[in-house]
């Protein structure tokens, strides 16, 4: 049976969507196409219809999982409050490609590379625009100190078995982070 081209877009972002899932809870190593194709409810065979490999799909789902959405950041501090919490970093499946993807592109192919890369511009495009005081370049820097600083701080609060470190990782990173902000609005 023949599928329609509105059946294969539709077919492929479900795919998409299941690998960025896969991926942000498993990393790309431990999970198969077969893993994939069945999380989106298809064959395994027909995969091949989509992507030429699972070096491919981690490229197109980096792309899309980066620059496919709108980062939600109309009201900075709320969401970088929402950013550094448990419950954001309890759920990587859910929560930001960045930190669960970027430690693991190191070993990835340079389409894939370049996808981060290209993601990497969105966000930090996203994240300036939403800075309110400074020149383009004083925002820009500000907005990939404030995108490392949270980003670091999700990565390390998963990576302890401590809760009481791990919820003071996202605390401390929630205060600096404001203190900063309170400081920039200060009159000199």
């Amino acid at each position: 049976m023949r599928v329609s081209r509105e059946q294969m877009v539709e077919n492929r972002a479900r795919i998409l969507q299941e690998a960025s899932r896969l991926f942000r809870e498993h990393g790309f190593a431990a999970v198969t196409v077969a893993d994939v194709m069945k999380a989106s409810g298809q064959t395994h065979g027909g995969f091949y219809s989509h992507f030429a490999s699972k070096d491919d799909l981690i490229a197109a789902t980096v792309t899309q999982a980066l620059t496919g959405e709108g980062t939600g950041m109309a009201d900075l501090e709320t969401w970088t409050d929402a950013y550094l919490s448990p419950l954001h970093r309890d759920h990587p499946e859910q929560g930001c490609p960045t930190a669960s993807l970027a430690g693991l592109m190191r070993q990835q192919t340079p389409a894939a590379r370049e996808a981060m890369a290209k993601g990497l511009e969105t966000q930090i495009a996203r994240f300036t625009a939403a800075l309110a005081d400074g020149s383009e370049g004083d925002r820009r820097n500000e907005a990939i100190g404030r995108w490392a600083a949270m980003v670091g701080a999700v990565v390390l609060s998963r990576s302890v078995d401590d809760p009481a470190l791990s919820d003071e990782l996202l605390t401390a990173t929630r205060a600096w982070l404001a203190r900063d902000t309170a400081a920039a609005r200060m009159p000199a």
